[in-house]
C-alpha cells in the first residue's frame, strides 16, 4: 500500500451507506410518502427501541446531543444559583450546558488513562452551591459511577451524566446515563450510533424528568397541537428521517462495535513496540467493572502535534482530543469554577491524539496506519 496514494479519513460511513443503500431508500421513502417529518411514529418507534436496548424507563428524542443536555439540566431542577462539577477534560458543551440552563461549572480535574472526573477532586469542589455531580463517559469506557453515585449520595447532590458517547456502555449491568437521574446519548454521525445529521436522546428513569423533557422540546407545551405553554422551552424535535436512519444502524450496532474492538485490538498489538512513546488505551481499575465500547481510539504520544502532522501529510486524519483543558477555553476561564488546578487534563491536551477507528475501516488501513507512526518514531530516534 503506497504512502502516496493512500488516503485514510479520520471517519468515513460512505462504504456503509453503499452497502445498506436499498433498504435505506426505502426506510427514506416510507417516510417522504407519509407526510409527517418530525416527531412522529418513526421517532417513537426509536424511542422505544433505545429505551429497551439501554434499559431506561424513558427515552427522549431531541435535535441532537446538546439540546440533549440542555434540556436534561433544566428537567433536573438546575438553574441560576447553582453549581455543577463537571470534568475540565471534556468538550465544550459539557460546560457551556451549564451555562445554558444559568447555573456554573466547576471544572474539576480528570484520572489519568481513563480521563474520568477524579472523585476526589470533584469532593474537594463541592460548597453550598453545588446541586449536581455530571461526570462525562469519554472514548472507550465509563467513569467510576459507583464511587461518584457514593459521593453524590453522601453530599445529597443530584448525579447526571454527559453519556453522549456512552450508547451500549455499562458497568455493572447498568448502561451508562442510567446511574443518576439521567443521562443522554448524541447520534452525531461519528458517533458508535451516527445518523445522517444531528439527533440526540435523553435517557431516565425519572417519569417527573421525562414529562418535562417532552414538554420542554417543543416549546413548553405539554402536548403538541394544543398551543398551551407552561415554560419556555426549546424547538428541539427529532427528524423522522433521522430516526428512520437510526433504526437501522441500530440493527447493526452490535456488529459494529464488535469491529471497533478488533481494529483497537490491532493498534493495541501494532502499537505495542512503542511503549515508551506511544501510550494505547487501558481499562480504568473500578469497584463495579464495565465493558468498552471503542468510540474513539486515544493514545497520548511524544511529540505530539508532530506525529499528527507527519500523518496529515501522508493522506490519515487524526484529532486531537482535546487541544485546551476547559479551564483554558477562553469563555471559561474567567470563572471561579475554572480555579482548581487540573494538571492530568493539562498533560492529556498536550499529548492525545485520536486516530481512525471506525467500522468501514480495513485491516490494511489500520496497519497502513500504525506503519506510519513506527516510521515516525523510527526516523526520529
Amino acid at each position: 500500500m503506497s504512502e502516496t496514494t493512500t488516503t485514510v479519513p479520520f471517519f468515513s460511513g460512505a462504504a456503509s451507506v453503499r452497502r445498506d443503500w436499498p433498504r435505506l431508500e426505502a426506510r427514506i421513502r416510507e417516510v417522504a410518502a407519509s407526510g409527517r417529518f418530525t416527531s412522529g411514529p418513526v421517532t417513537a418507534e426509536l424511542e422505544t427501541a433505545i429505551a429497551e436496548r439501554t434499559g431506561a424507563r424513558h427515552a427522549v428524542a431531541v435535535a441532537n446531543g446538546t439540546d440533549a443536555l440542555v434540556i436534561l439540566l433544566r428537567a433536573a431542577g438546575i438553574g441560576p444559583g447553582d453549581e455543577v462539577i463537571v470534568p475540565a477534560y471534556t468538550f465544550f458543551a459539557t460546560a457551556s450546558c451549564v451555562l445554558h440552563v444559568g447555573a456554573q461549572p466547576v471544572l474539576v480535574d480528570v484520572l489519568p488513562g481513563s480521563y474520568a472526573m477524579d472523585p476526589e477532586r470533584a469532593e474537594a469542589a463541592i460548597t453550598p452551591r453545588t446541586k449536581a455531580i455530571m461526570p462525562v463517559h469519554l472514548f472507550s469506557q465509563m467513569a467510576d459511577m459507583e464511587v461518584l453515585r457514593d459521593l453524590a449520595d453522601r453530599h445529597g447532590l443530584m448525579l447526571l451524566e454527559d453519556s453522549a458517547e456512552g450508547i451500549d456502555m455499562r458497568a455493572g449491568g447498568v448502561h451508562a446515563g442510567l446511574w443518576g437521574s439521567g443521562g443522554v446519548l448524541s447520534f452525531f454521525p461519528t458517533k458508535t450510533l451516527g445518523s445522517l445529521g444531528d439527533a440526540g436522546m435523553l435517557l431516565t428513569d425519572d417519569d417527573r424528568i421525562a414529562a418535562r423533557a417532552r414538554r420542554l422540546r417543543q416549546h413548553g407545551q405539554d402536548t403538541e397541537g394544543e398551543y398551551v405553554h407552561e415554560e419556555i422551552g426549546w424547538n428541539s424535535r427529532c427528524d423522522e428521517l433521522q430516526s428512520a436512519f437510526l433504526l437501522h444502524r441500530l440493527e447493526r450496532l452490535t456488529e459494529e462495535t464488535e469491529r471497533r474492538a478488533e481494529l483497537a485490538a490491532r493498534y493495541d498489538r501494532l502499537l505495542a513496540p512503542l511503549a515508551g512513546k506511544v501510550t494505547t488505551p487501558w481499562i480504568a481499575p473500578a469497584k463495579t467493572p464495565g465493558n468498552q465500547v471503542y468510540y474513539v481510539y486515544l493514545v497520548e504520544c511524544d511529540r505530539r502535534d508532530e506525529l499528527a502532522a507527519h500523518l496529515e501529510a501522508h493522506g490519515v486524519g487524526t484529532e486531537i482530543y482535546y487541544p485546551r483543558p476547559l479551564t483554558e477555553q477562553p469563555l471559561l476561564a474567567p470563572l471561579p469554577g475554572s480555579r482548581h488546578p487540573v494538571p492530568v487534563a493539562a498533560a492529556a491536551s498536550r499529548r492525545a491524539l485520536a486516530l481512525p477507528l471506525y467500522p468501514d475501516l480495513t485491516d490494511a488501513q489500520a496497519d497502513h496506519v500504525a506503519g506510519l507512526i513506527h516510521a515516525f518514531y523510527g526516523a526520529a530516534s
